[in-house]
Protein backbone atom coordinates (compact mmCIF):
# COMPACT_ATOMS: atom_id res chain seq x y z
CA UNK A 1 0.00 0.00 0.00
CA UNK A 2 1.70 2.87 -1.64
CA UNK A 3 1.78 6.23 0.71
CA UNK A 4 2.71 10.06 -0.26
CA UNK A 5 2.48 12.71 2.35
CA UNK A 6 2.83 16.43 2.44
CA UNK A 7 2.98 17.89 6.29
CA UNK A 8 2.68 21.47 5.97
CA UNK A 9 2.76 24.23 8.99
CA UNK A 10 2.11 27.65 7.81
CA UNK A 11 2.43 30.95 9.55
CA UNK A 12 0.42 34.44 8.30
CA UNK A 13 0.34 37.47 10.84
CA UNK A 14 -0.01 41.04 10.81
CA UNK A 15 1.74 43.54 12.98
CA UNK A 16 0.35 47.26 13.14
CA UNK A 17 1.42 50.18 15.22
CA UNK A 18 -0.07 53.91 14.92
CA UNK A 19 2.04 56.57 13.93
CA UNK A 20 1.70 60.17 13.58
CA UNK A 21 1.13 60.64 10.04
CA UNK A 22 -0.21 56.98 9.01
CA UNK A 23 0.25 52.89 10.49
CA UNK A 24 3.57 50.87 10.81
CA UNK A 25 2.87 47.29 9.42
CA UNK A 26 4.93 44.42 9.76
CA UNK A 27 3.50 41.34 7.81
CA UNK A 28 4.99 37.59 7.94
CA UNK A 29 3.95 35.00 5.87
CA UNK A 30 5.80 31.72 5.83
CA UNK A 31 4.78 27.99 5.30
CA UNK A 32 7.53 25.10 6.20
CA UNK A 33 6.65 21.95 4.33
CA UNK A 34 7.51 18.29 4.01
CA UNK A 35 7.10 16.33 1.07
CA UNK A 36 7.40 12.46 1.85
CA UNK A 37 7.16 9.58 -1.17
CA UNK A 38 6.81 6.25 -0.53
CA UNK A 39 9.77 4.91 0.78
CA UNK A 40 12.29 4.73 3.93
CA UNK A 41 14.90 6.77 2.94
CA UNK A 42 14.99 10.56 2.99
CA UNK A 43 12.40 12.85 1.79
CA UNK A 44 10.59 9.16 2.29
CA UNK A 45 7.67 7.27 4.43
CA UNK A 46 5.61 4.47 4.61
CA UNK A 47 3.45 4.37 7.37
CA UNK A 48 0.95 6.00 8.75
CA UNK A 49 -1.43 5.74 11.88
CA UNK A 50 -4.28 7.78 12.66
CA UNK A 51 -7.15 7.57 15.28
CA UNK A 52 -9.21 10.11 17.90
CA UNK A 53 -8.84 8.38 20.54
CA UNK A 54 -10.55 9.29 24.48
CA UNK A 55 -8.88 8.20 27.80
CA UNK A 56 -10.94 8.63 31.00
CA UNK A 57 -10.10 11.19 34.09
CA UNK A 58 -6.50 10.43 34.71
CA UNK A 59 -5.90 7.82 32.46
CA UNK A 60 -3.14 6.44 30.46
CA UNK A 61 -2.40 4.56 27.26
CA UNK A 62 1.18 3.14 26.11
CA UNK A 63 1.13 3.42 22.48
CA UNK A 64 3.24 0.57 21.16
CA UNK A 65 4.67 1.80 18.33
CA UNK A 66 6.39 -1.29 16.89
CA UNK A 67 3.76 -3.69 16.08
CA UNK A 68 0.66 -3.61 18.06
CA UNK A 69 -1.24 -0.75 16.17
CA UNK A 70 -2.89 -1.28 13.07
CA UNK A 71 -3.52 1.46 9.68
CA UNK A 72 -6.83 2.56 8.80
CA UNK A 73 -6.98 -0.29 6.42
CA UNK A 74 -6.20 -3.12 8.83
CA UNK A 75 -2.54 -3.97 8.40
CA UNK A 76 -0.25 -4.05 11.12
CA UNK A 77 2.30 -1.22 11.84
CA UNK A 78 5.81 -1.53 13.01
CA UNK A 79 7.78 1.74 12.72
CA UNK A 80 11.60 1.93 12.75
CA UNK A 81 11.32 5.70 12.34
CA UNK A 82 9.10 8.38 13.14
CA UNK A 83 9.01 11.33 10.25
CA UNK A 84 6.17 13.00 11.63
CA UNK A 85 3.84 12.55 15.01
CA UNK A 86 0.73 15.06 15.22
CA UNK A 87 -1.33 15.06 18.57
CA UNK A 88 -3.95 17.57 18.45
CA UNK A 89 -6.24 18.02 21.79
CA UNK A 90 -9.99 18.51 21.49
CA UNK A 91 -10.68 22.42 21.89
CA UNK A 92 -13.47 21.01 24.50
CA UNK A 93 -11.31 19.23 26.81
CA UNK A 94 -11.16 20.39 30.37
CA UNK A 95 -7.63 18.86 31.28
CA UNK A 96 -4.54 18.79 28.98
CA UNK A 97 -3.05 15.94 27.06
CA UNK A 98 -0.10 14.97 28.18
CA UNK A 99 2.39 13.14 25.93
CA UNK A 100 5.59 11.14 26.66
CA UNK A 101 7.27 9.89 30.16
CA UNK A 102 5.96 6.35 29.62
CA UNK A 103 7.77 4.13 32.88
CA UNK A 104 9.45 1.68 30.63
CA UNK A 105 10.79 0.98 27.23
CA UNK A 106 9.78 4.66 25.78
CA UNK A 107 9.80 5.99 22.28
CA UNK A 108 11.80 8.70 24.01
CA UNK A 109 14.22 10.24 20.91
CA UNK A 110 12.43 13.16 20.57
CA UNK A 111 12.19 14.60 23.84
CA UNK A 112 15.90 13.58 25.21
CA UNK A 113 15.05 11.63 28.61
CA UNK A 114 12.51 8.96 29.75
CA UNK A 115 10.73 11.44 32.33
CA UNK A 116 10.41 14.37 29.50
CA UNK A 117 6.47 14.90 28.65
CA UNK A 118 5.04 17.73 27.09
CA UNK A 119 1.53 19.34 28.34
CA UNK A 120 -0.70 20.04 24.83
CA UNK A 121 -3.32 21.97 25.98
CA UNK A 122 -7.06 22.04 25.01
CA UNK A 123 -7.27 23.21 21.51
CA UNK A 124 -3.53 23.03 20.94
CA UNK A 125 -1.73 20.94 18.23
CA UNK A 126 2.22 19.37 18.98
CA UNK A 127 3.72 19.02 15.72
CA UNK A 128 6.87 17.12 15.28
CA UNK A 129 8.11 16.66 12.07
CA UNK A 130 11.47 15.63 10.42
CA UNK A 131 12.89 17.49 7.58
CA UNK A 132 12.17 15.98 4.30
CA UNK A 133 16.03 15.64 3.88
CA UNK A 134 16.19 13.83 7.47
CA UNK A 135 16.58 10.16 6.34
CA UNK A 136 16.83 8.91 10.18
CA UNK A 137 13.73 10.80 11.78
CA UNK A 138 13.17 9.79 15.10
CA UNK A 139 14.06 5.70 16.15
CA UNK A 140 11.76 3.35 17.51
CA UNK A 141 13.49 0.56 19.30
CA UNK A 142 11.39 -2.89 18.90
CA UNK A 143 11.04 -3.58 22.74
CA UNK A 144 12.99 -1.00 24.18
CA UNK A 145 12.22 2.34 23.00
CA UNK A 146 8.58 1.73 21.19
CA UNK A 147 5.96 3.06 23.41
CA UNK A 148 4.35 6.77 23.11
CA UNK A 149 2.93 7.42 26.07
CA UNK A 150 -0.17 9.57 26.37
CA UNK A 151 -2.28 10.25 29.64
CA UNK A 152 -5.32 12.42 30.54
CA UNK A 153 -3.43 15.38 33.13
CA UNK A 154 -5.66 15.31 35.80
CA UNK A 155 -9.01 14.10 37.18
CA UNK A 156 -12.61 14.81 36.79
CA UNK A 157 -13.30 14.20 33.03
CA UNK A 158 -11.89 12.89 29.58
CA UNK A 159 -9.59 14.06 27.29
CA UNK A 160 -10.05 13.23 23.32
CA UNK A 161 -7.09 13.50 21.29
CA UNK A 162 -6.59 13.52 17.52
CA UNK A 163 -3.15 11.69 16.45
CA UNK A 164 -0.93 11.02 12.99
CA UNK A 165 1.95 8.67 13.12
CA UNK A 166 4.04 8.99 10.04
CA UNK A 167 7.14 6.80 9.23
CA UNK A 168 8.87 4.24 8.11
CA UNK A 169 9.31 0.63 8.63
CA UNK A 170 12.90 0.46 7.95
Amino acid sequence: MPLTSRLTLAVTASQTAALDLGTAVANVAKSYTADLANGTAAGQADKIFHDTRTLAASANEDLDLAGVLTDALGGALTFVRIKALIIAAAAGNTNNVIVGGAASNGFITWVGAATHTIAVRPGAVLSLVAGAADATGYVVTAATGDLLRVANSSSGSTVTYDIIVVGCSA
